[in-house]
């Protein structure tokens, strides 16, 4: 799922080389944090949120399949 992240998170940005995805576990989830480079972030997250809300929604449905809980934090 990390690896699937970083793949989109560079198609959208100009600095694909500053993209990283970290895997955080949590008491009851794993939490992606999706690194960028910070004038891209507006790239990443998109107008009124759509690309994030669209890779939350990817990171749900690997969720599902794992049958873990999976969450998608966007930083700098």
């Amino acid at each position: 799922m990390a690896e699937l992240l970083a793949w989109i998170a560079r198609q959208l940005v100009d600095d694909p080389s500053a993209v990283h995805v970290e895997t955080v576990e949590r008491d009851d989830a794993i939490v992606y944090r999706l690194h960028v480079a910070s004038d891209d972030i507006g790239k990443v997250i998109g107008r009124q949120g759509r690309l994030a809300r669209t890779l939350r929604t990817i990171v749900r449905a690997g969720a599902a399949r794992s049958n873990s809980r999976l969450l998608l934090e966007i930083a700098e």
